[in-house]
């Protein structure tokens, strides 16, 4: 007798050990369902994750903590049928607190047995709200670095490809150049001439939008009143939309200066009109617009101007979204669309310190919001110097032997006797003969040193020296700006004509 009571005792204090522990979990709603989903206990972790206390939420049934279209889908009896059936049920889904506010949950159902029978179900409910979150988090920004990553390769394929095919053109438009000084006489071949120099400035600015993208471009960013930039390339803007289309403008008149490359700037809009205009082929509206944005989050901080170009057109579909920025990306008809639009709009965007977004919906259009940092002081408009011939010895610096031949026959044509090497080192050697009035390197080079590295060596041993590069491509072009102009390949005789002339003597 003594040892059963003993026994019933121990079972005692064993029960209530057990229920002073479910009791006192906080983090866990542990609480049990009858048969038909009836709340039959309650601990503090179901008080504090759901906000119900024992005595609201005791005999009421389960489906409470559901969402209505969770509720109407039947799905608080489909997970008590799959428990019962398969001896377990586990999810993550939303559940409703008592307040109405909504909460990620990890759930775990059991089913209890007697002697065989059913007697209900134990039901175990975590609040892992944060933890999906700073999932979703880690999720986005790794698929940010994905992104960033497949840009970053995609920007060294076309730099490559743009750096080779602009020594291509400069080879031809040089060689054009030359030609067309004999041709005046023979209508034909003045002919076949300018179709192949159209061509080449074509090429030439397909080249320009990838080295854009690829960030590789060489810019000359500067404070813009985008007001008066928009009014000045009006006219191109409207021919850009055609007739069928309406162009608008919502800028305000306190929009804060832009920082950017006037050219690339320009590019960039007219492509996204563009854009805006094949998107609409029953005709529409295209709204340019600017305003003022301060931002807090990194990378992004401090005084910026969102310039939205908005459209009323058919929309761009989701699975396409992702891919638009893509070089050679297109949705065009073949022969309607290079693919290097967009390429160019994103590199710009981030080239000058910003970003590009882009919000759209079928049926209802699209907007482009392009976001660039603020800029100071907006420079007082200088008139460009004329061309002119000059005199004297120009050091030739190019490895590419026919880059160089189309060089040397531009600069004899300005006036100047040309000494041309093929290296930095062979043009350290040549200036120490003396007899050089100025230096005109190209910035990659093979070899110890590079264009720029020669560029800075010569100003410290010549320091009055006037030294102009050129590139058609070169990361380390960025390093240049203010210290060095740079002349950008493919370039034309007036240009080379131009950057001579401002060159400090």
């Amino acid at each position: 007798m003594a040892e059963k009571f003993s026994q019933q005792r121990d079972l005692f204090e064993s029960e209530r050990s057990f229920r002073l522990l479910v009791e006192g979990v906080a983090d866990y709603a542990l609480y049990m369902l009858d048969p038909n989903g009836t709340i039959t206990s309650w601990n503090i972790g179901g008080e504090r994750i759901k906000g119900y206390s024992p005595e609201e939420i005791l005999g009421q049934h389960f489906s409470r903590f559901y969402t209505e279209t969770d509720r109407a889908n039947g799905k608080p009896a489909r997970a008590l049928g799959i428990a019962r059936e398969k001896g377990r049920y586990e999810e993550e889904g939303w559940r409703v607190r008592k307040d109405g506010t909504f909460f990620w949950a990890s759930v775990v159902i059991d089913p209890i047995y007697e002697d065989g029978r059913l007697i209900g179900f134990a039901k175990i409910t975590r609040d892992i709200t944060e933890r999906r979150n700073a999932q979703l988090k880690l999720e986005a920004m790794q698929k940010q670095l994905a992104e960033s990553q497949k840009f970053d390769a995609l920007g060294q394929l076309t730099g490559g490809v743009a750096h080779d095919f602009n020594n291509l053109l400069m080879i031809i438009g040089g060689s054009l150049h030359i030609l067309k000084r004999s041709a005046a006489d023979d209508s034909k071949l003045e002919r076949a001439i300018s179709a192949i120099d159209t061509a080449t400035k074509r090429g030439a600015a397909l080249t320009n939008q990838l080295l854009t993208f690829a960030r590789r471009q060489s810019v000359n960013p500067q404070a813009i009143d985008f007001a008066e930039r928009v009014a000045a390339i009006r006219e191109v803007l409207d021919a850009g939309v055609g007739s069928s289309v309406r162009l608008a403008f919502d800028i305000g008149s306190d929009t804060w200066p832009i920082k950017a490359d006037v050219s690339e700037l320009e590019t960039a809009l007219l492509n996204l009109v563009i854009n805006a205009r094949d998107a609409m082929p029953d005709g529409g509206a295209v709204t340019i617009g600017a305003r003022n944005v301060v931002l807090n989050e990194a990378p992004l901080v401090g005084d910026f101007v969102a310039i939205d170009v908005r459209d009323t057109g058919l929309g761009i579909p989701s699975d396409v979204l992702d891919k638009i920025f893509e070089p050679f990306f297109t949705t065009k008809p073949i022969g309607k669309g290079t693919g290097l639009g967009l390429s160019q709009v994103h590199g710009f965007a981030h080239q000058a310190g910003g970003t590009v977004k882009v919000a759209s919906e079928l049926g209802k259009g699209t907007t482009f919001t392009i976001v660039l940092p603020r800029g100071t002081d907006v420079p007082s408009r200088e008139t460009p110097g004329a061309a002119f011939r000059g005199s004297g010895t120009v050091l030739l610096v190019e490895d590419n032997p026919d880059v160089a031949l189309v060089s040397i026959g531009l600069l004899e044509q300005l006036g100047y006797q040309v000494r041309r090497v093929a290296d930095a080192e062979a043009a350290l050697r040549e200036i120490e003969s003396d007899g050089v009035d100025f230096v005109f390197s190209d910035i990659v080079m093979p070899g110890k040193m590079d264009g720029l590295s020669l560029a800075h060596h010569l100003r410290r041993i010549r320091p009055g020296l006037p030294i102009l590069l050129a590139t058609g491509y070169s990361e380390v072009a960025a390093d240049v700006r203010g210290d060095f102009p740079i002349l950008r390949k493919p370039y034309e005789i007036h240009e080379l004509s131009e950057a001579i002339a401002k060159l400090p003597r």
